[in-house]
């Protein structure tokens, strides 16, 4: 009879354990999944007809970042098009993997580039590399027009050919300029 009872109370506990490992282990593992309704994307869209590079923030907020006008890289195979959905899968690669934490500029093969870091002193290589420009332009000059908040709020998308004289270094904290942008 003792037998009967403890295999009894034995196997209730087994199953009182699997239930609440199972409950855990689902628990978790739900907590754990990413929500993408939630998370920053980025995506070649649309901005009066011209490619553009869109951000698309935690709170849902759609920012273009840059349009493509320019047909610089065309005679390369590479339409405004085809640089948008490119320059855009970098962006979110590197928003992905936490990379994308500072934009800078620097030369890379000997050409004007335009990089996603993690840390400020960061060279540009070709993983963090976003996008070239055209040879002889202001990187920094460009890059500080593209990422002017006040602009993107206004609508005043700056497009890739842009640029002004100032040659100041540039390192924008790309955390802030989003979290800056959805208020």
């Amino acid at each position: 009879m003792k037998l009967g009872i403890s295999t009894q109370v034995l196997t209730l506990g087994v199953r009182v354990f699997s239930i609440a490992t199972l409950t855990t282990f689902a628990t978790t593992t739900t907590l754990n999944q990413p929500s993408y309704a939630e998370s920053t994307t980025f995506y070649c869209g649309k901005s009066n007809g011209v490619p553009t590079t869109i951000v698309r923030t935690q709170n849902g907020r759609e920012l273009p970042v840059v349009r493509w006008v320019s047909n610089y890289f065309s005679d390369k195979g590479l339409t405004p098009q085809q640089r948008c959905l490119q320059v855009s899968r970098r962006f979110q690669r590197s928003y992905d993997h936490g990379t994308l934490k500072y934009i800078k500029t620097g030369i890379y093969n000997r050409q004007p580039v335009v990089c996603a870091v993690a840390e400020k002193n960061a060279a540009c290589t070709d993983t963090t590399l976003l996008f070239t420009l055209k040879p002889g332009s202001n990187p920094d000059a460009t890059v500080r027009q593209l990422f002017d908040r006040r602009a993107l709020a206004a609508g005043n998308v700056t497009n890739q050919s842009g640029g002004d004289a100032s040659n100041d270094p540039v390192n924008i904290d790309f955390e802030a300029y989003l979290y800056f942008t959805k208020n």
